[in-house]
């Protein structure tokens, strides 16, 4: 008999039937991963230690949503890139359209960088899971809402397409107010 301490991790599991909900629905999965020297994307588009990634149909080749990694090929600024994220660096995954999905806690900082110098605090993720009703950093896998306080317009909106591109900036649900990204829980 397999104890928790060596079952696999939910977190593959999860990513996957959020990936085929989102694709059911009509969305388009975005992916949120926070990057260090095992994630291997255009590092061009990192921003603040993250970047986040259209990981659909249209936008993706080859796609592999393993139990170890996220494997695909996409097209940044029209050149091909291979892209490998270890599912331990996924912070979230949520469709586009409404910002619905499932927030990860941040891996652990295992080491040091190869320089030796401490991690920036820019490498902290953005989207901590709350609890609001205890005050206290939520469980692993729960529901969520990404908001932000920031709103993007959708290119669709203006008669575009909106963008495949795979680090494309997703659009985020309309927010009031000028507070900071925040999430919430859906019971």
């Amino acid at each position: 008999m397999i104890n928790a301490l060596e079952s696999t991790s939910t977190r593959p599991y999860l990513i996957r039937a959020l990936y085929e909900w989102c694709t059911d629905n009509g969305f388009t999965p975005y992916v949120a991963v926070l990057v260090d020297d095992t994630v291997q994307v255009p590092r061009e588009y990192v921003k603040n230690g993250e970047i986040v990634l259209n990981v659909s149909f249209d936008a993706t080749s080859s796609l592999k949503l393993g139990n170890e990694f996220i494997e695909f090929k996409a097209r940044f600024a029209g050149s091909a890139r291979e892209i490998v994220v270890p599912i331990g660096r996924v912070i979230a995954i949520y469709a586009r359209e409404n910002g619905q999905g499932m927030a990860f806690p941040a891996p652990a900082v295992s080491a040091l960088p190869a320089d030796g110098e401490a991690p920036a605090p820019s490498a902290a993720p953005r989207m901590p899971l709350r609890d609001a009703s205890r005050g206290t950093e939520g469980d692993a896998g729960k529901v969520v809402h990404l908001v932000s306080a920031d709103p993007v317009e959708d290119a669709s909106a203006q008669g575009g397409e909106a963008p495949t591109d795979p680090s494309a900036e997703p659009p985020r649900p309309p927010s009031s107010g000028g507070a900071k990204p925040s999430l919430k829980r859906i019971k």
